[in-house]
């Protein structure tokens, strides 16, 4: 007899865990309040890149005249046009996931669910009726929200999350952004990109405080490229709102007016109000489902995956916990490996990054003894010394490989520069079977293409890098 495997949201962990569930042969049923795919797909990845996209082909005809290419005017937006064709592809993915849920027999019912016992969810329908559903396992996959800040009161009209921001059918004249993470800094290339006079308010020192020196530091020199305002080491200490503007008062003294606000510092775990108490479920400091490396809970039978267990909040992760959950319910032992995920921040230029930053095995390298400067290299190659970047225009840029030696382990891969986001799965791989540094370097690389800079950074690690003129070659 086949298992009944209950799901509790329909995310990118919630989804492909249920696909996954059924793939091996289980009962599936998955409760959704919302929208399929979740934020990541209804408010978050999906259309911020359908969004960017736009602005991105925009910069490329801005500057296709010095390539040859003459287009008549200046480049404008539509932005309604471009939120209906955003909401096309959504609806096209979301149309696509009931299909798969249609195609292997997986029961979607609309409602909000809770957990009455550790084998009975009950689910709350829009129209205010309940029914419990009866399981032999649950995955709670409730995944995280926007943050309520008092001193941020969203109203969707002058402060804004990033979903408001996502549906605004005019360009607005000005935009504050409080947060310089990964959300902040894809917006700010999104709306400067469409004219919008953008300010940043930073309380860490630097934009992308949890990326590499390196990286942060040339995506702040090409934010401000774009016309952003970027200030960091300061906070919003008080607002001021009328009907027209919003004005920020700094802790440095300044002040910052504009006609939208953005709130994006952080985001909060959906993890109250779906009955864990009741049933025992165990959560961290920070409200975080504790799970251990089967992704099971403190109750047996009980399985937490994605954002709302704090690991790594990335769709992707999401993903992979929900498969690995599900293998252990149907018998198959796996776990998560966290320390080989890529992932991509959707800027403009893209960065892709997986593995540790240069300062991190630098402390790592203390903590064991080691003296960072003899067991820790770095190789760096910039786009610019490539044929095919120099051939297509996007000579901006840089790759950036770590590695620990004498091994020749490879411990990061940080790249910044067109494709950066596809372009990191090559290191990924390497990192994930265990390839050297050297390895990756020797690997020959098909000319011309962007690829060529991993390996060239690569060589650079042992001072062999062909097209950089810098260091020399160990006699």
């Amino acid at each position: 007899m086949s298992k009944h495997i209950v799901i509790v949201g329909a995310g990118p962990g919630g989804y492909v865990a249920a696909i996954r569930a059924a793939q091996l042969g289980a009962r599936v049923t998955v409760i959704e309040s919302h929208a399929l795919g979740g934020v990541c797909l209804n408010w978050g990845c999906i259309p911020s890149k359908a969004l960017l996209s736009v602005v991105e082909l925009g910069d490329k005809v801005r500057k296709s005249e010095d390539m040859g290419l003459l287009v008549q005017g200046p480049v404008s937006y539509d932005l309604a046009k471009m939120v209906a064709r955003k909401n096309k592809v959504v609806a096209t993915l979301v149309k696509g996931i009931a299909t798969l849920f249609k195609a292997w027999n997986i029961e979607q019912v609309q409602g909000t669910g809770s957990l009455r016992d550790r084998q009975t969810v009950m689910v709350t329908a829009p129209d205010g009726s309940v029914r419990d559903i009866q399981a032999d396992a649950i995955v709670v996959a409730t995944g995280s929200s926007w943050p309520n800040l008092p001193q941020f009161p969203i109203d969707g009209q002058q402060l804004l999350t990033s979903q408001h921001l996502l549906d605004l059918d005019r360009i607005p004249a000005s935009l504050l952004i409080v947060g310089a993470g990964v959300e902040g800094c894809e917006f700010a290339a999104l709306y400067s990109g469409l004219g919008t006079a953008v300010t940043i308010v930073e309380l860490m020192p630097r934009v992308l405080s949890l990326e590499d020196e390196d990286i942060s530091s040339t995506m702040e020199r090409e934010l401000k490229k774009r016309g952003v305002t970027v200030e960091t080491g300061t906070t919003v200490e008080k607002l001021e709102r009328s009907p027209t503007a919003v004005t920020a008062y700094l802790k440095d003294g300044s002040q910052v007016v504009a006609e939208k606000l953005l709130v994006s510092v952080g985001r909060g775990f959906n993890s109250t109000g779906i009955g864990l108490e009741q049933v025992g479920v165990q959560v961290g400091r920070r409200g975080e489902i504790l799970v251990n490396d089967r992704m099971e809970t403190s109750v047996p039978g009980i399985y937490a995956i994605g954002d709302v267990v704090g690991k790594v909040m990335l769709a992707h992760v999401a993903s992979a916990q929900g498969k690995v959950a599900v293998e252990n319910i149907m018998g198959h032992e796996t776990t998560v490996r966290y320390d080989v995920i890529p992932a991509g921040i959707f800027t403009l230029p893209e960065i892709g990054r997986v593995g540790i930053t240069e300062q991190q095995a630098r402390e790592r390298a203390q903590a064991a003894g080691q003296n960072p400067d003899e067991t820790i290299q770095v190789g760096r190659f910039r786009y610019a010394g490539l044929g095919k970047a120099q051939a297509t225009g996007d000579t901006t840029g840089l790759f950036k490989v770590i590695a620990e030696l004498p091994s020749g382990k490879i411990l990061g891969v940080h790249i910044l520069g067109a494709h950066a986001a596809d372009l990191v799965h090559e290191a990924a791989l390497a990192m994930q079977v265990g390839a050297t540094v050297t390895h990756m370097a020797e690997m020959i690389h098909a000319h011309p293409t962007l690829a060529e800079g991993l390996m060239e950074a690569a060589e650079d690690v042992e001072g062999k890098a062909i097209h950089q003129m810098r260091k020399r070659m160990p006699s």
